[in-house]
């Protein structure tokens, strides 16, 4: 394991069609199951303390906020608070999942027998990022039940909910691979979330709509790829958003792309990998 060329992930010997297509399904299959069962066993800390922590933002900004505020026409912010909510903690639990796995592995030295299978990049690309999207969309979807007693909001488009929240674990947990490759030790991973992930979350329009701000700031609100993410799931919701829907999808689907060729060209030249 002395250059990047020893990585299986990087540049696999040729085989036999039959023989891919096999270690293909058994290598990404076994790194999915790794990934959920790696997070189900510890569910109080990857998904019922998330939970709670977004309950406690709807229940004190609602408190404060209710009646006197209308980010929307015709919702209450309330209502406008909750997908929000709920695509926040989808967000940065989809982070979380590949950033703390990968770390950790590199950490304890486990990451040597993934390095060692015939796996390619994509293959680890699309286990890790399977785990993602499962933890994402399980914490966003216990959010959205846990607030249904203290408000009912709509699903005016499904499959737009739906796509957006997909889109941004995918987004996510590539930024979370990112950050692992990255780290030497936690600190690192918490210093990209700390000063990265959150502070581009809290101003994507999470607790406010970008038409309260001065026109400067909607303009800086604009080049955040996290807001397109928030307001096009919103829109999924109540069928209106500050953006086109549209636009939000192509930015968000754009922003993905570049951050998964990303992702995939650092595996696959194992930056990072070894140290």
């Amino acid at each position: 394991m002395s250059s990047s060329a020893d990585l299986r992930p990087s540049l696999g010997e040729p085989a036999s069609l039959p023989e891919i297509s096999v270690t293909t399904g058994l290598g990404v299959l076994a790194l999915l199951k790794k990934e959920i069962r790696r997070f189900t066993k510890v569910f109080i800390q990857t998904v019922l303390a998330p939970m709670v922590s977004s309950l406690l933002f709807l229940v004190i900004f609602a408190l404060l906020l209710e009646g006197r505020l209308e980010p929307l026409p015709g919702i209450s912010y309330t209502a406008f608070l909750v997908p929000g909510l709920v695509m926040m903690t989808l967000q940065q639990n989809a982070f979380a999942n590949t950033s703390s796995s990968l770390t950790q592995s590199k950490i304890t030295g486990t990451l040597i027998f993934l390095m060692l299978s015939p796996m390619r990049p994509w293959e680890w690309l699309a286990g890790y990022l399977g785990g993602a999207v499962v933890r994402g969309l399980l914490c966003g979807l216990s959010v959205w039940l846990a607030s249904l007693p203290f408000i009912h909001v709509p699903i005016a488009y499904p499959f737009w909910l739906l796509g957006f929240a997909v889109v941004a674990c995918l987004f996510m947990g590539s930024l979370g691979i990112i950050a692992a490759l990255y780290a030497e030790k936690w600190d690192h991973v918490a210093a990209f979330q700390n000063f990265l992930i959150n502070p581009l979350t809290f101003l994507a329009g999470v607790f406010y709509s970008t038409h309260l701000l001065p026109p400067v700031w909607q303009t800086l609100t604009h080049f955040n790829p996290f807001f397109y993410l928030i307001d096009g799931f919103r829109y999924g919701a109540f069928g209106v958003s500050d953006v086109p829907p549209l636009v939000s999808l192509l930015f968000s689907l754009a922003a993905t792309a570049l951050v998964l060729l990303l992702t995939h060209r650092l595996i696959a030249i194992g930056w990072r990998i070894r140290q």
